[in-house]
């Protein structure tokens, strides 16, 4: 039993699903009304960050602790049918705390926007637990998270090269799970840019995500939203269109991780395909005469977020700079040429310019 309606996503026609963080909101939500009422719901109504609202059926487990059933949609996702569980019992005086529970995970290294030691739980997924709880008590609490048979899903992800350790990440931005079908997607990029390109457009902006893309509006607010397009993975496919159909001019907006990749020469950015080249970090560190603490950040963690957090700390950009300079040039090699590419580096909440080139 999933959530109380389906959405399709526009792009690819494939049913979306929710995210562990939505589902580890709801979970909390209703453990909480177990803690406080003593009598668990048999659904929760939570909101996602976006605003819309969304009811969960709801698994009892104990007395104060229940679980939501992870539907991802049509997304081939390890973690679908995860019941994510929650238990609620008093907290603390310095306030309600999150744990990692059997099944979740536990950060062990930097790099990944967590202090070391903490539950793999995400700032947005923190978020929503937190304003989930609020809607049931202002009482201090202590949640703790488990995902049953979670090690064993986490076993085919990345988390252990990460250096999450014990079970998954509760992750997600928007609160939705968008399917990954390479076929479609790719078709859309495609499809946007001959639209654009129909129109009479000369250059566009590329985004690789919801965070990315806000970012990219909100720093080119003269472009028409047909020559903003979110690239997910697709940055080089969508340079090839672009250039076959004529036109001059592209800006990447992203993330550190997709921009190192694509200074390396990586255009297909997914994840699973392709890792952080840290010996480039360390390159451009020293070519820009980084202080050793940044230097040494770059081969510690196989993140750029680690580089990046270093960088920034010590106020070092220039780092940065040549990074988006040499994706901006491997972009331009991509297509021969044909394109004036500008990569444009913003922080890992979308919400500021730190480098471009």
């Amino acid at each position: 039993m999933s959530a109380t309606f389906d959405v399709t996503d526009r792009r690819t026609g494939l049913r979306t699903g929710w995210t562990t963080g939505t589902c580890a909101s709801a979970a909390a939500k209703a453990a909480a009304i177990a803690y406080v009422t003593g009598a668990a719901p048999v659904a929760v109504e939570v909101a996602l960050p976006g605003g819309r609202r969304v009811t969960f059926p709801v698994e009892p487990v104990g007395p104060t602790s229940c679980a939501v059933v992870k539907d991802a949609g049509d997304d081939p996702d390890c973690t679908n049918g995860a019941r994510i569980t929650a238990t609620v019992s008093e907290g603390s005086e310095t306030g309600t705390v999150l744990l990692a529970g059997p099944g979740v995970g536990t950060i062990t290294l930097p790099g990944l926007g967590l202090p070391v030691g903490a539950p793999a739980i995400n700032p947005v997924p923190r978020r929503m637990i937190h304003a989930a709880l609020s809607e049931v008590t202002d009482r201090r609490l202590r949640v703790s998270f488990s995902v049953p048979g979670g090690d064993a899903m986490a076993a085919k992800t990345s988390n252990a090269r990460l250096g999450i350790v014990g079970g998954i990440s509760i992750l997600g931005t928007t609160g939705i799970v968008r399917p990954f079908s390479t076929a479609a997607y790719r078709a859309s990029v495609v499809q946007q840019v001959d639209v654009a390109a129909a129109q009479g457009q000369r250059s566009m902006v590329l985004a690789t995500g919801s965070r990315s893309e806000q970012a990219a509006f909100h720093l080119f607010t003269d472009v028409p939203s047909v020559c903003v397009v979110e690239v997910g993975d697709f940055t080089g496919i969508c340079l090839r269109r672009m250039a076959e159909r004529g036109m001059v001019g592209a800006v990447f907006v992203g993330m550190a991780g997709k921009i190192a990749k694509l200074a390396a020469g990586v255009m297909m950015t997914h994840f699973h395909r392709s890792r952080v080249d840290t010996e480039l970090l360390a390159a451009v560190a020293a070519q820009a005469g980084a202080p050793a603490s940044v230097v040494a950040a770059a081969t510690e963690t196989e993140t750029a977020r680690h580089f990046f957090d270093a960088c920034v700390e010590s106020g070092c950009i220039e780092p940065l700079v040549l990074l988006c300079r040499r994706a901006a040039l491997e972009c331009e090699g991509h297509v021969g040429g044909g394109l004036k590419v500008e990569v444009v580096m913003v922080d890992f909440e979308g919400s500021a310019v730190v480098a471009r080139g």
